[in-house]
C-alpha cells in the first residue's frame, strides 16, 4: 500500500482536538467535585465522550476500509473510506440519529457506520470475514488501550474516570457488533460460509435485525443485563475500572 493512499482528513484533526479539550476540562475535576457536577468539567466530559466515540466510529469504519483496500477491493480509496472523514462513513439513522438516541437513553451507543465493499472484489472468504472483523476489534483494541492508559498513567480522577467510561463503551460496541445478527458485523464474519438461502435471509433482515436488537436491549431488562454483565466481565478481564467507568457515565448523562 502506497503512503498517499491514507490521508487523514482536516475534520479527523478537528475532532480529535476537540475530544483532547474535552480531556483537559476534565481533567479539572478530582474526586470530591464530582458530585456537583461543575459546569466546566461536565462540559469536559461530554465532549470528551462524545468527540472521543466520533473517533471510535471512524477509526471502526477505517478498520473496515483499509483491510478491504488490502483484501483486493481498490474502489475504497476512490470513496474517500482511507480519509478518516466520519462524514464518508455516516449513515443519517444507524450512524448519527440511532446512536444519539441510545446514548441518551441509557449510554450505549450501537456503531451503525456505513462503508460499502465490493465484496468481489475481495480475494477470499477469509479477507471477506476479516474485513468485517476489523471494524469491531478496533473497538476492542482502543478500550483495550484506554483501559491501559488509566491503570499505567496518574491523572487527575475527572479524566480517569471519562477515559475509563469511554474504554467500556468501546468494549461494549465491541460485544453488540460482533453478535451475529444481520446487519452486524458478527453477521458479516460469518455470511460467506452460510448457505445462499442463509444470505438471502440476511440481507432481506439487515435493515431492520439491529432494530430489533435495540427494541430488545431497551425493552427487556433480561437482555440489556446479559449485555452489560457481558461487557463488565470482559471490560473487568483488560483491566477496567468498574467505579470509575460509571462516575464518567454519571458526569457525561447530566440530563439525567
Amino acid at each position: 500500500m502506497q503512503r498517499s493512499v491514507v490521508r487523514p482528513s482536516p475534520l479527523f484533526y478537528a475532532i480529535l482536538a476537540v475530544t483532547v479539550v474535552g480531556g483537559a476540562l476534565a481533567a479539572t475535576m478530582g474526586l470530591p467535585e464530582l458530585r456537583d457536577r461543575p459546569v466546566l468539567g461536565t462540559l469536559g466530559m461530554f465532549l470528551l465522550v462524545l468527540g472521543g466515540w466520533a473517533l471510535s466510529l471512524t477509526l471502526h469504519e477505517f478498520g473496515h476500509a483499509i483491510v478491504a483496500y488490502k483484501g483486493g477491493d481498490r474502489e475504497v480509496a476512490a470513496k474517500g473510506y482511507l480519509s478518516l472523514d466520519i462524514r464518508r462513513y455516516t449513515d443519517p439513522v444507524m450512524s448519527l440519529v440511532l446512536p444519539l438516541i441510545i446514548l441518551a437513553i441509557g449510554g450505549i451507543p450501537l456503531p451503525g457506520g456505513a462503508v460499502w465493499i465490493n465484496r468481489w472484489a475481495l480475494r477470499s472468504r477469509s479477507v471477506s470475514s476479516w474485513v468485517s472483523l476489523a471494524g469491531p476489534l478496533s473497538n476492542l483494541a482502543l478500550g483495550v488501550v484506554l483501559t491501559a492508559v488509566v491503570a499505567t498513567v496518574s491523572m487527575p480522577f475527572g479524566l480517569l474516570a471519562g477515559l475509563s467510561y469511554l474504554a467500556s463503551l468501546q468494549i461494549l460496541a465491541f460485544v453488540i457488533n460482533i453478535l451475529p445478527v444481520p446487519g452486524l458485523d458478527g453477521f458479516g464474519a460469518i455470511e460467506p460460509y452460510l448457505s445462499p438461502q442463509a444470505r438471502e435471509f440476511g440481507a432481506k433482515a439487515r435493515p431492520w435485525a439491529p432494530l430489533v436488537l435495540f427494541a430488545l436491549i431497551i425493552g427487556v431488562p433480561g437482555v440489556g443485563t446479559t449485555l452489560w454483565q457481558f461487557t463488565d466481565f470482559v471490560f473487568a478481564a483488560v483491566g477496567g475500572d468498574a467505579f470509575a467507568a460509571f462516575a464518567g457515565q454519571y458526569l457525561f448523562m447530566f440530563w439525567r
